[in-house]
């Protein structure tokens, strides 16, 4: 039997993560293209230049805003 996949709690919900990885990985394993979100880890902004750059762990939390444009 497998051990359970480490978890990341994205906007609330326990979201399976193939760890270690970077924010920006999550995001495409996700479906969400890096550049049309604004993220918050463990309850910090984190600028796009820095998604492939950060580290995500077991446990942490991200908020993840879709950005809409529109007129």
């Amino acid at each position: 039997m497998n051990p359970p996949m480490p978890e990341i709690i994205a906007n609330g919900i326990a979201t399976a993560a193939a760890l270690p990885c970077t924010i920006e990985e999550f995001l495409v394993a996700q479906g969400l293209p890096p550049r049309s979100v604004v993220v918050e880890h463990n309850g910090a902004a984190v600028a796009p230049s820095e998604f492939a750059r950060r580290p995500l762990a077991a446990g942490d939390r991200l908020e993840i805003v879709k950005i809409v444009a529109g007129g």
